[in-house]
């Protein structure tokens, strides 16, 4: 057995824990916002030690950035799969809904807006969100530009599918203290026929 084969299973033991701590970061983050969401508080739900998660990430900063951009992947993965499996074809509107409704109502996007909300009064947090930012905001504009098959060389498209997407961060935002669900869906309704008859063939 080489040197080599005795480093594997530790690998995978570290790359396992590194996955259960960005996933549990994800769910307290969601759940219980910034304030509640300390690294202990991670680390217990995660199934490890305090030390272990300080070991792959030394500040809480930077648990929650790598929990958001690893969870952000994860999540446009899963949405164009769930995509591939949608049965018939969709009108662009009903895209346009589907991908909204996606979107808004998901742990991860709770979380990132936690996230925000933070960073706006802490410097250190806020270093690293805004390069955060420009990761997660090019991923959801070009997963939004795939899904609805449009293309932004067309005056006026980007800046409506960008829109779209400030729009379901404001109606996010809005969920956080009651739920919003009802009115929600009907604005998004109305966006989409919106935005259907706006964006060219």
């Amino acid at each position: 057995m080489t040197e080599a084969d005795l480093r594997a299973p530790q690998q995978d033991r570290s790359r396992i824990t590194r996955q259960r701590l960005l996933e549990a970061a994800v769910i307290c983050l969601a759940n219980q916002g910034w304030a509640g969401s300390t690294v202990s508080v991670v680390a217990e739900r995660a199934g490890v030690s305090r030390g272990a998660a300080q070991h792959h990430f030394p500040t809480r900063e930077a648990l929650f950035t790598a929990a958001v951009e690893f969870m952000t992947k994860v999540r446009y993965d899963e949405l164009r799969r769930r995509v591939d499996r949608l049965p018939g074809p969709l009108s662009r509107r009903d895209r346009i809904v589907f991908l909204m409704e996606q979107m808004v109502d998901s742990p991860l996007f709770r979380a990132a807006l936690h996230l925000w909300v933070a960073a706006a009064s802490d410097p250190a947090l806020k270093e690293q969100i805004v390069k955060l930012e420009l990761y997660v905001g090019r991923e959801t504009h070009r997963t939004a530009v795939d899904f609805l098959g449009v293309d932004e060389s067309v005056p006026g498209v980007r800046e409506t599918v960008q829109a779209t997407l400030d729009l379901m961060r404001g109606l996010g935002l809005a969920n956080l203290l009651t739920d919003d669900s009802a009115r929600r869906s009907r604005i998004i309704q109305q966006w989409a026929s919106t935005v259907d008859a706006a964006l060219p063939d």
